[in-house]
């Protein structure tokens, strides 16, 4: 489960930000989390409320984008919607795919307070 050390990697942006920035909590954090990320948003989510407590984070209403997963096909010359990697090609079957959109995983923008 990755997902826990990608929670940790969050909130160290968002406690860096809040020294930086002098806010006292995060009210609203919104994520993307592309389809084609390896990400499972549940797990994330999980493990962003686990640690959440004591920090900038806690409170925090938490919010997710997920990008349709695209790939461009080599053999057919087509982008694709992929619901997930290791899915051939929509158009003509092929497996020759690289992916352009829906692997990203990162912080769109925070809702925060300073009382």
């Amino acid at each position: 489960m990755h997902e826990a050390s990608l929670a940790g990697g969050i909130l160290k942006l968002v406690e860096d930000a809040a020294r930086r920035e002098a806010f006292r909590r995060v009210t609203v954090l919104r994520l993307e989390v592309g389809q084609l990320a390896g990400v499972e948003l549940r797990a994330l989510k999980f493990a962003l409320e686990a640690i959440a407590p004591g920090t900038h984070l806690e409170g925090a209403r938490l919010e997710f984008e997920e990008p349709a997963g695209q790939a461009w096909c080599m053999t057919c010359s087509q982008t694709v919607v992929l619901a997930a990697r290791g899915m051939a090609c929509t158009e003509c079957g092929s497996y020759q795919l690289q992916p352009t959109g829906g692997t990203e995983l990162r912080v769109i923008d925070m809702l925060v307070a300073d009382e």
